[in-house]
């Protein structure tokens, strides 16, 4: 038989198959000889990575390297991403929870049925273990993004690391923080650098390689966790399950929503991207820049 003749039939209708040619034998004896052969029931297995994997090596190598740095000098670390869209309302939410009886939720996530929208953009200090949630109504842009993490700085950062002037920030290469977004840098521009005086080095984290950054694995993960099976029915709830998101080595997180309207397509002009006070490193220049205060000598 060819391979697409039988790899997706039970061993039940393999037998059949077989006996059908003359061949007497059962479901489990197939099941046993496939076993001795090794074959098994198998899914894809995401292995191939996408883009160079030496440049890859390089960025994670000099991330190391950078992070190590801004640690021996006692200067903040954050890691920044936004967490899924989730529908306001009585809607299914993924994962189980124990109870006596299933939550009853709508059959159907029909936009129409919605409260709103939710967009989780999270902060996370991974030297501190400590998580800053910003629940958004409107839409992920980059403004939204920055937005954020100048809330964090002011109510947050700025009493953790009283005396720091550079902050670091590990994030994606997609999205809101997109490493090819003018909007992003020309927003870290206006409110990190000039209005709160601060040089920014940005990290990006290769294409495809997301899974590593620090706060989808110390954070929004913790979260899904935390409102599992949950239906996210007002704003009130999400943030409260957010707030309530702990772990046994310490994380704690904090948990605010942003009402502002955040329009989309908001692009800076060529003349303004050329103003920005942004310099490339010699290391992977498109993933990695700093940008410093306008003011700044």
């Amino acid at each position: 038989m060819s391979r697409l003749r039988w790899t997706h039939k039970t061993t039940a209708k393999i037998a059949g198959q077989l006996q059908r040619l003359g061949i007497r034998v059962g479901a489990r004896t197939v099941a046993r000889l496939l076993d001795q052969l090794h074959f098994s029931l198998r899914v894809n297995c995401k292995k191939i990575a996408a883009g160079s994997r030496s440049l890859r090596d390089r960025q994670f190598r000099n991330i190391a390297r950078v992070r190590h740095r801004f640690c021996r000098h006692g200067n903040p670390i954050i890691s920044v991403d936004a967490k899924k869209r989730e529908l306001v309302g009585n809607f299914k939410n993924g994962g189980r929870k124990w109870g006596r009886v299933p939550t009853a939720v709508n059959d159907h996530d029909f936009r129409s049925l919605a409260k709103g929208v939710a967009l989780p953009f999270g902060i996370y200090d991974p030297q501190a273990n400590r998580g800053s949630v910003f629940v958004g109504v409107s839409h992920e842009t980059s403004a939204f993004a920055v937005t954020s993490i100048s809330h964090w700085w002011s109510r947050e950062g700025r009493r953790r690391y009283p005396n720091a002037q550079h902050l670091l920030i590990l994030a994606d290469t997609g999205g809101s923080n997109s490493a090819t977004r003018g909007a992003w840098k020309d927003q870290l521009q206006q409110h990190l650098c000039d209005r709160l005086g601060l040089t920014v080095s940005v990290a990006h984290y290769p294409t495809g390689a997301s899974k590593y950054n620090p706060i989808e694995r110390r954070l929004f993960s913790q979260i899904s966790k935390n409102w599992a099976a949950e239906p996210l029915t007002d704003y009130d709830k999400i943030l409260r399950l957010i707030r309530k998101t702990t772990t046994t080595t310490g994380l704690r997180v904090r948990a605010y929503l942003d009402t502002k309207d955040y329009p989309l397509k908001v692009k800076p002009s060529a003349q303004r991207l050329r103003e920005l006070r942004i310099t490339r490193h010699t290391t992977l220049p498109k993933w990695n820049y700093t940008i410093a205060p306008s003011n700044a000598k």
